[in-house]
This record gives structure tokens, C-alpha cells and sequence, in this order.
């Protein structure tokens, strides 16, 4: 059998065990499919993209001068698409306007260390008043554009601050959640439908008491099945499952991304992908498959397979 005819086979196949899979868990998701694209996003192109929920940044570039016009932002909500904005809440970026020059040698009390993970992201003290003042200032942008939500990324910061000593893990977390509250708060009192979805840290839910809980809207996870084009662990996975369980249990819809697509066109690189929307669609999960450069640069559109339709 030629390899189009395979691919062609294993595609239909696919699509077949995906619509009886979307049906079953249908009632419980708000989206049918979702876009996640943080660099060079262009409205116009999400719009004719076919994705019902693009989380995008404020920016196309993250700077200031980048910044989309609420015009651009229309553009996508006239198609259909759902706009959330990027927002990192447990990290300061030196590309953003809010960032001052002399932070590099004279830092504010609430900056911390750079993450080695990620040149020119900064720690910071999440609880500090100065911080939240500046994420509130930068939702106040993000509202303005007429952004339908949010995307909380580096929850996950809780577990750095307590790992440091500077704080013990209980308290770190239960920073984290009030700050999360405060933000829901301050967005809901004249938007009261914005969403609110966390990125990762998901076990920060056991030190919940019902709060944050009551407040997002969904969750997001990368890397739950897949890092890049390696499998993970089950029993890794199946660590996080359980939080999201709880989160599934409450009525709250799990946005998926795994970085599986290396971008070529072989056999093993179309059953990575369908084995990854198998297993998320199996949990009711609304999955996207980046591609494994992690640049999350593009719109990844994999012809009848992603977005689902």
C-alpha cells in the first residue's frame, strides 16, 4: 500500500473515533478546538484560521509599540474566535513596558533571580503590592484592546519562592491564589464573563480551599502526555490527571498543549500527533499540537486533524 493511501487511512480513521469521542464530552467544553500562538499573531489570519479560542499575546512582538489595536482584536471576535491574552503573573520580562533599565543593577525588592530556563525572565515576589500593581495596570491594557480573557502562566512560581526558603510552600501557594483572586476581582467587576485560565501548577489545587476553584473559568497544561516528541511517563502524567480531574469535576475545561509536531510529514510524526488527541480527547481535553521547536511561532494547522472541526 502506498504511504499517501496509509495516511489517508489512518486520517479517516482518526476523524471517525474523534467525532464519537467530541460527542461524549461535547456538553462539557465551551471550545471545540484552540489556538496557541505567542509570537507575530496575525488577527487576520486567525480569524480565516478556523480556531474557535486563540490565546495569543497583547503584542506581536511583546513589546509596547507592538501592541494590537482594539480594532485588530474585533477582527477576530467578528469570525467567531474567542481572544484570550498571554498575561505572566509569576515572572517579570525585560521586553515589557513595564521593565525600568536600571532594574538590571539596581533591582526592586520584589525582583528576583533570572530563570536559567529563560533568558530575560525575573522571579518575582508575587505578593508584593508594587508587582500587582503593575499586573493590574497591564490588564487594564489588555481590557482596552477588548481581549476576552486571560492566560496566567508560571503559577508554577510558588513551588521557586518556597524552594528558595524565602517563604514556606503553604503560604507561597496560598500567595498565589489570593493573587489570583485579586485578579479575577479586579477584571470581573465591570467584565463579569472574562476568562480567567491558568497555565500549569496545577497542584497548587492542594492547598485550595475552594477559591481559586470558584474563580477560573479552565485550566491549561503543557506537556501532560509528551515533552517534545519523547512520551512521558505514565505515572507523571497521571500525577497531574488527578488535578484536573478535580478541575473537570467542577466544570472547568482543560485546554492540552504538547509540543509533538516536528513539523515533517512522516508516519511517525502523524500516529504522535493522533496518539496525543487520542489521549487528550479520552479525558475531554481540548488538545493543540505545537510544533517541537517550542517557538510557538505560527499557526499549526494539520490538515484534517487540526483545528477540529
Amino acid at each position: 500500500m502506498k504511504r499517501k493511501s496509509l495516511v489517508s487511512i489512518i486520517i479517516i480513521a482518526f476523524i471517525i473515533t474523534s467525532c464519537s469521542l467530541t460527542f461524549q464530552n461535547e456538553w462539557e467544553t465551551p471550545f471545540k478546538n484552540w489556538l496557541y500562538q505567542l509570537q507575530n499573531a496575525d488577527p487576520f489570519e486567525i480569524a480565516s484560521s478556523g480556531f474557535e479560542l486563540a490565546v495569543i499575546d497583547y503584542s506581536r512582538d511583546g513589546n509596547e509599540e507592538g501592541e494590537y489595536s482594539p480594532e485588530e482584536i474585533k477582527i477576530m471576535l467578528d469570525a467567531g474566535v474567542t481572544p484570550v491574552a498571554y498575561l505572566n503573573i509569576g515572572q517579570a520580562e525585560d521586553y515589557r513596558f513595564y521593565w525600568k533599565n536600571n532594574w538590571y543593577e539596581n533591582p526592586p525588592e520584589w525582583l528576583g533571580e533570572e530563570d536559567p530556563m529563560w533568558e530575560g525572565n525575573y522571579f518575582v515576589k508575587y505578593w508584593d503590592p508594587e508587582w500587582k500593581k503593575i499586573i493590574f495596570s497591564y490588564i487594564d491594557r489588555i481590557l482596552s484592546q477588548g481581549f476576552k480573557g486571560v492566560y496566567l502562566d508560571r503559577i508554577d512560581s510558588f513551588e521557586y519562592w518556597s524552594s528558595k526558603g524565602q517563604i514556606p510552600r503553604r503560604e507561597a501557594a496560598i500567595c498565589m491564589i489570593d493573587f489570583i483572586e485579586n485578579i479575577a476581582e479586579y477584571i470581573r467587576k465591570e467584565n463579569p464573563d472574562i476568562l480567567i485560565i491558568p497555565q500549569n501548577g496545577e497542584n497548587i489545587l492542594e492547598f485550595d480551599d475552594g477559591r481559586l476553584l470558584s474563580v477560573v473559568s479552565g485550566w491549561s497544561v503543557e506537556n501532560l502526555f509528551y515533552f517534545k516528541t519523547n512520551p512521558l511517563p505514565d505515572n507523571e502524567t497521571e500525577n497531574r490527571i488527578r488535578y484536573l480531574d478535580t478541575l473537570r469535576w467542577h466544570g472547568k475545561f482543560i485546554l492540552s498543549v504538547d509540543y509533538v509536531d516536528d513539523g515533517s510529514d512522516s508516519l511517525e510524526n502523524l500516529e504522535r500527533i493522533l496518539d496525543y488527541y487520542k489521549k487528550c480527547q479520552e479525558k475531554g481535553y481540548i488538545p493543540y499540537a505545537a510544533r517541537s521547536d517550542l517557538l510557538l511561532d505560527e499557526i499549526n494547522v494539520i490538515e484534517g486533524i487540526q483545528p477540529v472541526k
